[in-house]
């Protein structure tokens, strides 16, 4: 920790434990603002596969001190390869350079990142508290006072809303926003060992579903696809997430039929319809703020969830820093982020419309390539 350098705020709750929230109470905190983080899990878990890394979001926990820890537990490559669907190579995606030193693209695990913020979380002031949300918030002039769900109050000088895409702090404070909305596609993942001949991350498009695969560790990938959304009355089973998964990877060729053949029922298949939502203006409701899937929930296309959570703390931090005032650092930092987020939440959905519509690998591949030349510029 070093000198104080936020003279506006003195003291913040951070509502939710996960990506966004974990980076604001880091950003915060090292720069003399006493935080409190709370996460509604009384065990602070994380559920799902692996998380695929893009080079702005490796820039952006460069900026928070993690990326050699990353680079470490996690796996680090040298870009990614388009790929038709049966798996005839077409080209590699072209990813910028972004900054001198930072590699193209990653992935890791993302129960290994959870654990790797954890516990940088642990080697600082900040205060966590688990198995608690709020149920009730009044903005003052001077504070914003919170009611917890187990009944007890408190009082901060900000409240910041990174409680999921579900957000409870969004529905108690942002009465002109809306649940995110469903897309039409439904992502299925599993991770397993490490196809022999793969080295870099792969794309296979120009098929009804789309899938990537990329690697979370030395010898760990994770493999996704992108489907129409399942409908269905009652959720699958186990075994029938296992073998419908496997079903829907009939058609495709290269490492995506190696996994294909080689996934067994130790690997655990996931499946969750996806939903996304760009909230609309104002992010800011007196002393409260949201960011992450609070307020820029995107599908995986772009691979920039994590990215954009991470980039929107450090940013709210900065603004608070650069400007000395409260009201006048949240205004920036909406006016900051609104337009960046924007395009990458569109950008996505848009990405998975024409996916549904029977898009070419070539034009899906074109699409993702533009949206990474935009996201190199500096957030």
């Amino acid at each position: 920790m070093g000198t104080k350098s936020i003279t506006s705020v003195n003291n913040a709750l951070v509502v939710g434990g996960g990506i966004g929230g974990m980076s604001a109470a880091i950003s915060l905190a090292e720069r003399g603002v006493k935080v409190e983080l709370i996460d509604l899990d009384p065990e602070w878990r994380v559920y799902g596969a692996g998380i695929t890394i893009t080079g702005p979001t490796l820039r952006a926990y460069r900026r928070l001190g993690m990326l050699d820890e990353i680079a470490q537990k996690g796996a680090i490559t040298p870009g990614s390869r388009i790929f038709t669907f049966d798996g005839i190579h077409l080209q590699d995606l072209d990813e910028p350079i972004i900054e001198a030193g930072l590699p193209a693209t990653g992935g890791i695990m993302r129960p290994v990142l959870h654990e790797i913020m954890r516990n940088r979380i642990a080697r600082t002031s900040i205060e966590v508290r688990l198995g608690l949300t709020v149920k009730a918030i009044t903005n003052k002039d001077h504070s914003v006072q919170v009611e917890y769900s187990d009944g007890g109050k408190g009082e901060f000088d900000l409240l910041v809303g990174a409680d999921s895409i579900y957000s409870g702090v969004r529905d108690l404070a942002f009465p002109h926003m809306s649940a995110a909305e469903e897309t039409g596609q439904g992502c299925w993942r599993v991770s397993i060992q490490r196809p022999p001949s793969l080295e870099k991350g792969e794309f296979y498009f120009g098929h009804e579903y789309s899938v990537g695969i990329t690697r979370c560790g030395k010898e760990d990938v994770y493999l996704w696809m992108n489907t129409p959304t399942v409908k269905r009355d009652t959720p699958m089973s186990d075994d029938e997430t296992f073998a419908e998964m496997r079903r829907r990877l009939a058609d495709f060729g290269g490492n995506a039929a190696w996994v294909r053949d080689n996934m067994t029922i130790d690997n655990p298949v996931i499946y969750r319809p996806l939903a996304a939502k760009l909230q609309p203006k104002p992010w800011v409701m007196g002393r409260t703020v949201l960011l992450g899937d609070a307020v820029h929930a995107t599908t995986p296309h772009l691979a920039s969830g994590a990215g954009m959570a991470v980039e929107s703390a450090i940013v709210l931090a900065e603004e608070l820093e650069r400007t000395g005032d409260l009201f006048a650092g949240l205004q920036a930092y909406e006016d900051r982020r609104f337009e960046r987020c924007r395009d990458i939440v569109e950008t996505s959905i848009s990405i998975g419309k024409r996916q549904l519509a029977g898009a070419s690998a070539e034009e899906v591949g074109d699409m993702i390539g533009g949206a990474m030349h935009r996201l190199a510029a500096d957030f």
